[in-house]
């Protein structure tokens, strides 16, 4: 694109040069000469506007040398921009940078092996802001194809974490396949964002989570552990594991556990459990408050009072949960 931009002003150049010499030796107008400027350039075969001076004829001899060459270079490299599909992708990436400069609040995907894969199809599903850090080719054409936004480069490079809009983020999740990698990829956003909430994969290796945690991970998750646990679990209490299965894999129909933050405005602020009306209007119960300061209140009781703040975990019908995020 560079290239193409280098050309076309080069052209222009020629352009102005060509018309303003026609217009000085054969005392044309603008018009005119402009005209006279483009035949000769791209070689078309016109009858000139006015017979030439032996001048004139000079100059022509040396703008037809000097700009069809340009011209020729110039439909060249567009040309193949258009049938490499250049010219797509630049305006691609640059739709892509756009919707990148006014993201807030959203999460920075450094990764995007087995567990990006599916870390993003969740944020998609659910509809949160996210941008995926890559540097596989490979990977970046998969991303695209998928309409996600994407940022080639190293998770672990300041100026990357940067374009990623790392100080308008609110979370970080590190899952590249190699500990080292998430290590300096936590070190590196720490650094940039001190209070920026972090998510890492660890490989299950001895010693792994604890250096992961010591860089300044918020949470370390192993998914081989996390596997073996639920395989585990699926054996000894099945029937727990299907209604988690349910409440959280169902999408938009059945059950649905929910996580919902209350507002200053929200209609039920600063009233009791009881007369929120979230069981009686909404039928959903509330399995869990979690207060700003970080308590869990589980099971809460009627007489429970809900704060602007506070994080309600619901469960109930997908339909149901709507209706009061609304309210919210």
């Amino acid at each position: 694109m560079k290239k193409i931009l280098i050309t076309v002003f080069s052209l222009v150049v020629i352009l102005i040069c060509g018309t303003s010499g026609y217009m000085s030796i054969e005392d044309m107008g603008m018009t005119d000469a402009f005209y006279m400027t483009v035949i000769s350039i791209t070689t078309v075969g016109f009858s000139e506007v006015i017979p030439l001076s032996p001048a004139g004829k000079y100059f022509t001899v040396a703008l037809i040398f000097g700009g069809v060459g340009f011209f020729l270079y110039m439909v060249s490299l567009i040309t193949e921009a258009m049938m490499e599909g250049g010219i797509y992708t630049f305006l691609g990436r640059r739709l892509m940078e756009k919707k990148m400069d006014v993201m807030k609040d959203h999460y920075i995907v450094c990764g995007f092996g087995r567990i990006g894969k599916v870390i993003s199809k969740i944020l998609h599903e659910n509809k949160r802001p996210f941008l995926i850090i890559e540097n596989n080719l490979e990977e970046i054409k998969t991303i695209e194809e998928l309409g996600y936004l994407v940022l080639q480069g190293d998770s672990t490079n300041d100026d990357i974490l940067n374009k990623a809009h790392i100080m308008d983020a609110k979370s970080l999740i590190a899952v590249t396949s190699s500990d080292a990698d998430n290590v300096y990829i936590i070190l590196s956003a720490r650094g940039l964002k001190p209070d920026i909430y972090i998510l890492a994969r660890s490989s299950g290796k001895k010693g792994a989570e604890t250096q992961l945690l010591r860089a300044g991970a918020n949470k370390v998750f192993s998914p081989y552990e996390i596997g073996a646990r639920r395989m585990a679990q699926s054996l000894v209490r099945p029937t727990v594991i299907d209604f988690i299965d349910l409440t959280v894999h169902d999408g938009e129909l059945g059950l649905r556990l929910e996580e919902l933050q209350v507002s200053e405005t929200a209609t039920f602020a600063n009233k009791t459990l009881m007369d929120s009306g979230i069981r009686s209007e909404h039928d959903l119960i509330v399995v869990a408050i979690k207060r700003q300061k970080g308590e869990m209140l589980f099971n809460p009781n009627p007489n429970t009072d809900i704060l602007p703040g506070d994080i309600l975990v619901v469960l109930g019908e997908h339909v149901n949960i709507q209706g009061l995020e609304k309210k919210i």
